[in-house]
């Protein structure tokens, strides 16, 4: 199959059409109260909900919680693309976003369950209804997992010009000796990178100055031009720059190294333990969509990431493709939404 992914899935909104303290330790959950929640995400198939029979007869909508060009775009496009033709039907993605996806959210959450609304979910939304009490959703509740697309790790980097530290270890030295007066970047209020500051805070037993910024693109250029000494930077973002010693990667926040990255150690081994900022996307559908569809879209998305085009796509952007069970990746939605909501109420953040 040829394919060149992002052309072949233009335009927000377009039919895609088809181609030739801080505390990350697991919130205490009723086991009947999980397996409920897992039952739930699981069955689909409530009485009034489309049937798998004739499904696919018309365009899909993939809806973006989010402003075009984002990571969830990124990610999402080239798999409609590839879905677009072996499904035989027109993929549109609907950019909606606003409020942390909140408001994609919501609207997708109220969207018929039958297999022509679905939404393209990403690690935030997990705890976006603790930042937003005014959400029209509850993520564990309204949607079922479909299948994962993508993860892609932070890494803390410093500009070695500003903060002259060669490892995690005299980092945390130098913040300890001087509480509060290492300035570091985020990517706004309430993201995962400002999230991941308080987290590492805790850990680390430190205090940092937390400047958040309104977006990455800014947040970049201030962490290169030594406005602010550290941040946690995308791995695909950070790479080019520690490669070229602006910036000098400290600590991957995950379990394992990065193929772009592969001089940087983990956190566990810098020697913080139990640390993990990872941001991930994948597809759900509304909760009362039919299992048969669930599955049968499920199966198509392990074809999609098994190809090569996709996998050295998304080697490019320092992700890793998850070929997963449904099962297993409902349970990670599962951990990960106690996780992350935990670790948003810690930071006791209110947005509006």
């Amino acid at each position: 199959m040829q394919l060149s992914p992002m052309s072949a899935c233009a335009g927000g909104g377009a039919a895609v059409r088809p181609i030739s303290s801080f505390d990350d330790a697991s919130i205490p959950m009723n086991d009947l109260a999980r397996r409920t929640v897992l039952a739930g995400l699981l069955a689909g198939g409530a009485a009034g909900a489309a049937r798998a029979g004739d499904w696919p007869a018309r365009r899909i909508t993939w809806l973006v919680p989010y402003p075009a060009g984002g990571g969830s775009d990124t990610f999402a496009r080239p798999i409609a693309g590839y879905l677009a033709e072996r499904l035989g039907q027109p993929m549109v993605i609907d950019n909606r976003g606003g409020a942390g996806g909140t408001v994609g959210a919501t609207v997708a959450a109220q969207a018929p369950a039958d297999g022509y609304s679905l939404l393209v979910g990403d690690t935030g939304l997990t705890y976006a209804p603790t930042l937003y009490p005014t959400a029209g959703f509850d993520f564990g509740r309204d949607f079922a997992p479909i299948a994962a697309f993508a993860r892609v790790p932070y890494v803390l980097v410093v500009n070695p010009r500003r903060l002259e530290v060669a490892n995690l270890g005299q980092f945390i030295d130098v913040a300890r000796r001087k509480p509060g007066t290492i300035d570091i970047g985020s990517t706004g209020l309430g993201t995962i990178s400002h999230l991941a500051i308080g987290l590492f805070e805790a850990r680390a037993g430190i205090k940092l100055h937390d400047i958040p910024y309104r977006g990455g693109g800014p947040m970049l250029q201030d962490l290169l031009a030594g406005q602010v000494a550290a941040a946690f930077v995308l791995a695909s973002a950070a790479a080019g720059y520690v490669k070229s010693g602006k910036l000098r990667g400290l600590a991957i926040a995950n379990r394992r190294r990065e193929a772009l990255l592969p001089d940087v150690p983990t956190a566990e081994e810098a020697g913080l333990a139990d640390f993990r900022a990872t941001i991930w996307f994948g597809l759900f559908a509304p909760s009362r969509t039919d299992a048969a569809i669930l599955d049968r879209l499920h199966d198509e998305v392990q074809i999609v990431l098994a190809t090569d085009a996709i996998k050295r796509l998304w080697a490019e952007q320092g992700a890793r493709v998850e070929l997963e069970s449904r099962a297993d990746f409902a349970r990670f939605v599962v951990q990960e939404t106690e996780r992350w909501s935990r670790i948003a109420k810690a930071a006791n953040i209110q947005m509006e």
